[in-house]
């Protein structure tokens, strides 16, 4: 009896037709001939509520359900799809109201849709989460009533569905075009460069000329003659993301976080490294070095650092690029590229870290991801009309100035720089990278 209550609404015109029924009762204290009328009315009423409720309730005749993809992309318009379908033996009106994730603080989601006898229909509604982590959705409330449309038996589908919220793969799939051989954009070809590392190729014969101390000779016993090892220059490349997850990199940009921005850079740029056949690694730091992962070329390295960065998160504390110094020189030990997204917000702030990524620099290339604040250039194009506004603007124009500074200093160390707005991220790392490649620089 109870879930038949908690089922149980009534609708607007219920409510309407009874209002006109009490002010028909009302004039008939004064029109005595409206008092039988009244009462009609009242039985008809009862008779269309206790029909309608007893068609409704005969036999559980609807269904719904919510469909979800595997995991859904961060910062990127997710699909849900609902799927409806009416086994009464006649039409209804369908209210349809989901109940969305708290991440997303909606409450006003609601579709109405009408189904014909035995019909089935679907809909499409579109989520743009702003933060990774699991999101539950509640219960898919459907409110249903006959052409009548006094009641409304609401049915409820598909409660506490989950789904995880990784790092935007949408735009990683998205700029998977960059990974075409663009040298020629470059204007430079390929080369080379003596003191990379070398790999094995094959075991040839010896012929005058070879180095002697490539000779194999435990293959030269067997076959009775002279073997050497040949090798070549090493194709894959050991790149190295580092994220810094301290709580500058916190700093929100259009509902996302630097450090979101940095994620899903990581994910879309490692994908680009992976085609052109370079080894990706990845590693965090802050107060410390965590979500270390070793650089390598193999297949599954993709998903190894996706469900990495599903977990990364910030504590607000102080990067300690010391550290992160000590760390990549205990783990790293072959020459790579460094990519380290960080942010200064002063040129004094970084020429404190600056002795640690001169140090980095001198074993591996070193490119260092700084941040413009797009709220400053904002302020900096907009015209000053009072007193405040000039002040403003000349305080933005001394930010900008300084993050300018802090590329130049970069670069007059031999350290390689991006200076990007953090939605232009994934796109410009992905550049900078091909631009390195192309010169050989990696």
């Amino acid at each position: 009896m109870l879930k038949f209550i908690k089922s149980l609404f009534f609708s607007q015109r219920f409510f309407i037709s009874l209002f006109s029924i009490a002010a028909v009762f009302l004039l008939s204290a004064w029109l005595h001939f409206l008092y039988l009328p009244a009462w009609l009315l009242l039985i008809f009423l009862v008779f269309l509520v206790l029909t309608e409720t007893l068609t409704l309730y005969k036999n559980k005749a609807f269904k719904a359900k919510r469909v979800l993809t595997d995991k859904f992309s961060n910062s990127d318009e997710n699909p849900v799809l609902v799927q409806v379908e009416n086994a009464y033996n006649f039409s209804i009106d369908v209210e349809v109201i989901d109940e969305i994730p708290i991440q997303f603080q909606k409450r006003d989601f609601y579709k109405r849709i009408k189904l014909q006898t035995k019909e089935k229909s679907e809909f499409t509604y579109l989520l743009t989460p702003k933060e990774r982590g699991t999101y539950v959705f509640g219960a898919i409330n459907c409110f249903v009533s006959s052409p009548i449309r006094l009641i409304k038996r609401r049915y409820r589908f598909d409660a506490d569905a989950e789904v995880k919220v990784y790092p935007s793969y949408i735009q990683m799939q998205a700029l998977a075009f960059l990974a075409l051989d663009r040298q020629s954009d470059f204007g430079a070809k390929k080369i080379r460069r003596i003191g990379h590392t070398l790999e094995f190729e094959q075991i040839k014969e010896y012929v005058p000329g070879d180095d002697v101390r490539t000779i194999n000779w435990k293959t030269t016993a067997k076959y009775d003659q002279l073997m050497v090892n040949q090798y070549q220059d090493e194709k894959s490349q050991p790149i190295y993301n580092i994220i810094d997850r301290g709580r500058l990199m916190k700093m929100p940009f259009e509902s996302l976080s630097l450090l979101d921005y940095a994620i899903n850079s990581t994910l879309a740029f490692s994908n680009i490294a992976l085609k052109k056949n370079d080894k990706i690694g990845l590693m965090t730091f802050a107060e410390d070095c965590r979500d270390f992962i070793k650089a390598t070329d193999k297949k599954t390295q993709l998903n190894r650092v996706l469900e990495k960065l599903y977990n990364i998160e910030s504590n607000y504390l102080v990067s300690d690029f010391q550290r992160l110094y000590a760390q990549v020189k205990r783990s790293i030990t072959q020459r790579s590229m460094l990519l380290v997204y960080t942010n200064f917000e002063h040129q004094v702030s970084l020429e404190r870290q600056l002795p640690y990524l001169r140090a980095l620099s001198r074993k591996h290339l070193v490119v260092v991801v700084l941040f413009e604040n797009t709220e400053i250039d904002e302020m900096i194009h907009a015209k000053a009309e009072d007193i405040t506004s000039v002040y403003e603007k000349t305080v933005a124009e001394k930010f900008s100035y300084e993050k300018r500074l802090m590329v130049k200093s970069l670069n007059a160390n031999g350290i390689q720089s991006i200076l990007t707005k953090p939605q232009d991220l994934s796109v410009n790392t992905i550049n900078k990278y091909l631009e390195i490649k192309a010169k050989g620089l990696i």
